[in-house]
């Protein structure tokens, strides 16, 4: 985190961490998995998911952030701080707090690798790896779609209600909680079973903090429309639209 902060100075944009969200998760798993003596089935699963997760997020972050300006939060927090301090305040307030947060979360993965009981896979594992299989599903897809659809000049000023984001207004958070989900039932599988606190507070963020709200306040004072999309959509589990109340 202190080589992307020192980075991050010169380029007077600290989006680029972002990127090395999932890259983060995946360097932690891999080192919880081999301080692990015991190389169980259940580990060697959870090491592929993680890396298939991390890798195809901090992929699809830097492609879509490269050559872009910094993400309107991170402006709204330069500008709030003032950009002469907040080279440094930034060290805190992103890097830090994005570190300790990758550890918080990734308590789960701490659960797998070091609390396993046994290494005959359960009910709970397979009822995770469905979880994991949907979670990616729709976080993959929801980014593909959302990618394609603002590729398309047409589109700019209009909202994207076709594909799962018919179903759902935030399919790739959806997806990324649910990837969470399953890690955290993972984790109850092999004996670990407060370490689910570490995916509930992913979940949480994802809804509450840094994804769902903040981008749901963004959206409704930039996109014209999109107070009628609330209106037929749910904003995070997918279900089919709402009909009009004039229908």
């Amino acid at each position: 985190m202190v080589i992307l902060w020192l980075i991050s100075i010169p380029l007077k944009n600290v989006s680029i961490v972002d990127a090395f969200w999932g890259t983060g998760f995946v360097v932690v798993n891999v080192a919880y998995f081999m301080l692990e003596t015991h190389m169980y089935t259940r580990n060697l699963i959870v090491l592929c998911l993680v890396s298939v997760w991390g890798i195809r997020l901090s992929a699809y972050l830097f492609k879509r952030n490269y050559g872009k300006p910094e993400d309107f939060r991170y402006q709204e927090f330069r500008r709030h701080y003032g950009a002469e301090r907040y080279w440094w305040f930034s060290f805190f307030q992103v890097f830090v707090l994005q570190g300790t947060l990758i550890m918080l979360v990734s308590l789960p993965l701490f659960g797998i690798h070091h609390e396993t009981v046994s290494n005959e896979l359960n009910a709970i594992d397979y009822i995770a790896l469905l979880c994991w299989c949907v979670g990616f599903l729709f976080e993959a897809i929801g980014d593909y779609q959302l990618t394609k659809f603002k590729k398309n000049p047409a589109n700019v000023g209009t909202i994207l209600k076709t594909g799962l984001w018919r179903f759902t207004r935030h399919p790739n958070y959806f997806g990324d909680a649910t990837v969470w989900l399953s890690f955290g039932l993972f984790s109850i599988a092999s004996g670990g079973y407060w370490q689910i606190v570490g995916a509930l507070a992913m979940i949480y963020l994802i809804i509450n903090i840094s994804g769902v709200a903040m981008l749901e306040k963004s959206l409704q004072k930039t996109k014209p429309g999109y107070k009628e999309y609330v209106a037929s959509t749910n904003a995070f589990i997918p279900w089919f639209p709402k009909k009009a109340k004039n229908d």
